[in-house]
């Protein structure tokens, strides 16, 4: 006696069914990517090395705008936000004077925006630095935290006096990390 072998419906559209899911599956493993240039390459490169994003705030709204951005920036690699206020002594008193106002101001400030970091479940460390100006203090917080990125956020033209700011021109030309900008608009 010879087996027969008797075909249903059903079992030859599994059969199909397998066989096209297979084919689109290896379809997809083998695929070669879209080539890019160079440059476009080493752009994504520069944020995906991103490990600390220092970010200066004084507990504005611009400046809580700058945390924000910082944070969407450090969630893919979840990069480490350090939050920076700089409180600026003038020259004709000493640094380490206690100054309980701006002390407490600084210590507002920072907890805001630790807060808002919080939100994005992201590592975060708060520092208050005294310096004679805040780019000084801003700057010498990256070197010392190994900040890969500085995003601090702007206010509007009204806000500033000339131009960018002192504290974003000193940062433009002397800062040792990446700096972003966060304008907010008129």
């Amino acid at each position: 006696m010879t087996p027969t072998f008797e075909t249903s419906g059903a079992g030859i559209a599994i059969a199909v069914v397998f066989a096209v899911a297979m084919g689109g599956l290896m379809l997809w493993m083998f695929r070669v990517p879209r080539p890019v240039t160079a440059a476009v390459a080493t752009a994504r490169h520069a944020l995906d090395t991103a490990r600390a994003i220092l970010v200066p705030t004084t507990g504005s709204p611009y400046s809580r705008r700058g945390v924000e951005l910082a944070c969407r920036l450090a969630q893919e690699h979840q990069a480490e936000i350090i939050l920076v206020y700089v409180i600026e002594v003038p020259r004709t008193l000493p640094l380490n004077m206690p100054l309980e106002r701006a002390e407490a101001d600084a210590r507002d400030a920072l907890n805001t925006a630790r807060q808002v970091v919080e939100l994005h479940n992201l590592p975060v460390r708060t520092v208050i630095r005294r310096a004679r100006q805040a780019a000084d203090g801003i700057i010498a917080a990256a070197r010392e935290h190994g900040a890969d990125i500085i995003v601090l956020g702007l206010g509007s033209r009204r806000d500033r006096v000339h131009g960018w700011g002192r504290t974003a021109e000193e940062l433009l030309h002397r800062a040792e990390a990446e700096v972003i900008f966060d304008r907010v608009p008129d």
